[in-house]
């Protein structure tokens, strides 16, 4: 679950022009998005990115992953 202090604190300093009612509305928005998605990082290995060979050179993900980047892959929940 995000934490909506975090979000509301992130966008305070982001965005320091903005209304309070603004920052509420986007910090809502940002934390209901729990209900329309959820993670599947777990899943990686099932993407098929390591089984070609050639992945990692035409594979952005793939080459990224192997440079150590860290990805939270998300997929949208069906309605």
């Amino acid at each position: 679950m995000i934490d909506r202090e975090k979000v509301l604190t992130v966008l305070r300093k982001r965005f320091p022009g903005s209304g309070a009612d603004q920052i509420a509305a986007a910090a809502n928005a940002i934390v209901g998005l729990d209900e329309e998605w959820e993670e599947i990082s777990e899943h990686e290995h099932d993407l098929g990115y390591h089984v070609s060979v050639q992945c990692r050179d035409i594979c952005y993900l793939a080459d990224e992953m192997e440079r150590g980047a860290q990805f939270r892959l998300f997929r949208k929940r069906g309605s």
